[in-house]
């Protein structure tokens, strides 16, 4: 039995969704059903479940308010993840948790490695190193997952934001000095499944791993080609402008470089995810042939 935290998130909601269509014995509980961050609860759900693997999947992932919601950030992204791992330590029970693309500053000119330097620029990325940390102190059984740019049919995200303006402008204007590899939720999903199938038949290398979408692009180009998949959907085209950083100002710095070399997970747990743009093809139609179906 695979255990499930923060189930109603995006990638939660996918993970329930793909395990009831693979058969796969897993439970998922979310923030209102057991929060990571209290001692109390954790215990009790692995007690009652009593899984094999538990995997968290939740998390606060709110990149600008975090700037001044440092608390909070902390809590659900360090706080919980070191609750998870002294409960699982306590119970003998691996933990997946999965982490970001910002515990680097973005600077290096290829793809991030897992050896590579942390440096976060901000709360959000602080927050994350702090539960990766937290997790490698307390618990040796466990695989941190870093990923980038996640999107998915489920919650809010980049994709489903640019949908909403394609419909709504005749002209999108999107950062294109800042790189990175979308990865779908489908993706990401199958991608901690096989880690998990790994775990539980104990031929997993516990350690820290990079998986994100295959090939590199920037929003400019993630936001282009999610303009021209909704195009035969909707037969809308609006432009979509090239713009820098700075023309687009947030409270929270970005990292230029998010590129991550999935490169070592896939040769230790046979899994790879789709080419971005294929995935992005593909959820696009699954969004647009849903709403055309509700119609």
């Amino acid at each position: 039995m695979i255990l499930v935290f923060g189930s109603g998130g995006q990638l939660g909601q996918e993970l329930t969704g793909l395990a009831r269509g693979g058969n796969v014995p897993l439970t998922g509980l979310t923030r209102a059903e057991a929060d990571i961050a209290d001692p109390a609860q954790v215990e009790r759900a692995l007690a009652e479940i009593r899984p094999r693997v538990v995997l968290n999947a939740g998390a606060y992932t709110k990149v600008d308010r975090a700037e001044t919601d440092e608390a909070a950030a902390f809590q659900a992204n360090a706080t919980g993840p070191e609750v998870l791992a002294k409960a699982c330590a306590a119970a003998n029970v691996p933990l997946i948790h999965v982490s970001t693309d910002y515990v680097f500053n973005g600077s290096q000119t290829g793809a991030y490695r897992e050896s590579d330097p942390v440096a976060p620029l901000g709360v959000y990325g602080r927050s994350k190193l702090a539960g990766e940390d937290a997790i490698r102190h307390h618990l040796p059984q466990h695989v941190i997952v870093r990923t980038s740019w996640v999107y998915g049919v489920y919650g809010a995200n980049f994709l489903k934001t640019i949908l909403r303006l394609a419909a709504e402008r005749e002209e999108l204007r999107i950062v294109a000095d800042q790189r990175g590899c979308p990865t779908s939720t489908a993706d990401l999903a199958n991608g901690l499944l096989a880690v998990a199938q790994a775990l539980g038949e104990g031929r997993a290398v516990p350690g820290t791993y990079h998986f994100a979408g295959s090939g590199v692009t920037t929003w400019h180009g993630f936001a282009a080609r999610i303009v021209e998949a909704q195009a035969p959907f909707t037969g809308r085209a609006p432009g979509v402008v090239a713009i820098r950083t700075e023309e687009y100002p947030t409270p929270a710095e970005r990292p230029a470089n998010s590129e991550l070399d999935s490169s070592l997970f896939s040769r230790t747990f046979g899994y790879t995810a789709r080419p971005w743009h294929e995935a992005t093809d593909a959820t696009v139609a699954q969004l647009l042939s849903q709403n055309q179906t509700h119609s």
